[in-house]
């Protein structure tokens, strides 16, 4: 992809070191790497699973790969495991964040956007416009959603920990409702808001540091448009009523870099979805005309160099 025409910082200078978390050197973590490093800066893969307390340390973390603390760090994906083990790795963001390390996404974002039942709670608490959803944590409590519901239009039955389209369910009855253990005993449910009209689409704004980097349209003939479950992107621009939203939408969830995904309701007004604070961008990058990687390494560079030179004056 064309890189931006502006200089990369000075290589004299002592180049800043962050930290990746990542799950695996994937497509994303490659470009963010090569990018980083065109720009003078030093992108340091970290696995959060290597990461851990030390207590005689000063700083009290182990961060694999650094003998202090990172510069900053920039969160690409969190490894899943068990309840105990997320919850470490979660704090061990949470630590560095405390430390004055700049942490995007810091974990509290994270948290709210992994729960889809929390990221519909802060969307609505702000104000802005959003499927009404439900969440509850038995079979009876949501046939009784549902019963009381499904007249006004059917529901759509969503993991409250998912991505990609996986494991979406259109509820029209109660009897669509499959057992606890399917949803491990949560049922999150949201009003289905989608328009047919000539196939479905919806927009998926990527927002960073209060701006929205490139856009997309995603078309498909199913009432899923994800791109993973075979939805064709094309290049958006969003007027200034959806990238408002799409700011606002990142900043209830407290997110630095996210991707909001916005519908267009019957009405013709714009309503958020979802919030992904670890989002993936390589079908979003097809459809861009500059290298999205560079965008995010020039943009976090800046802050970085501005946050480092505050703590040396400091």
């Amino acid at each position: 992809m064309p890189r931006s025409a502006e200089p990369a910082f000075s290589r004299q200078a002592q180049p800043p070191r962050i930290a990746l978390m990542h799950d695996r050197l994937d497509w994303h973590s490659r470009e963010l790497i090569a990018a980083f490093a065109a720009r003078g800066g030093e992108l340091v893969p970290v696995r959060l699973a290597a990461c851990g307390y030390d207590t005689r340390r000063p700083s009290g973390l182990v961060i694999d790969g650094f003998s202090g603390l990172p510069d900053a760090v920039l969160v690409r994906l969190i490894t899943g495991g068990s309840f105990e083990a997320v919850t470490v790795r979660l704090g061990v963001l949470h630590a560095l964040r405390l430390l004055g390390v700049p942490v995007i996404n810091d974990a509290r974002a994270i948290e709210n956007c992994a729960d889809k039942s929390a990221t519909s709670f802060l969307l609505a608490q702000a104000g802005l416009a959003t499927p009404l959803a439900w969440t509850v944590q038995s079979l009876a409590a949501a046939k009784a959603v549902v019963k009381r519901e499904a007249g006004h239009g059917p529901l759509v039955l969503k993991p409250l920990f998912g991505s990609q389209g996986r494991g979406l369910k259109l509820i029209r009855r109660e009897a669509d409702l499959p057992e606890p253990d399917v949803v491990r005993g949560v049922y999150y449910l949201q009003r289905f808001t989608g328009v047919e009209n000539d196939g479905y689409r919806d927009t998926r704004l990527l927002v960073f540091q209060g701006a929205v980097v490139a856009a997309m349209t995603r078309h498909a003939r199913h009432w899923i448009t994800n791109i993973k479950q075979g939805a064709t992107p094309s290049l958006a621009v969003p007027d200034a009523a959806m990238t408002a939203l799409a700011l606002r939408a990142a900043q209830a969830v407290g997110a630095d870099i996210c991707g909001v995904d916005i519908l267009l309701a019957r009405d013709g007004m714009p309503m958020v979805l979802e919030v992904n604070s670890m989002p993936g961008w390589s079908g979003l990058q097809k459809v861009t005309p500059f290298s999205i990687a560079d965008r995010l390494a020039r943009d976090f560079l800046a802050q970085a160099r501005v946050a480092m030179a505050l703590a040396k004056a400091g």
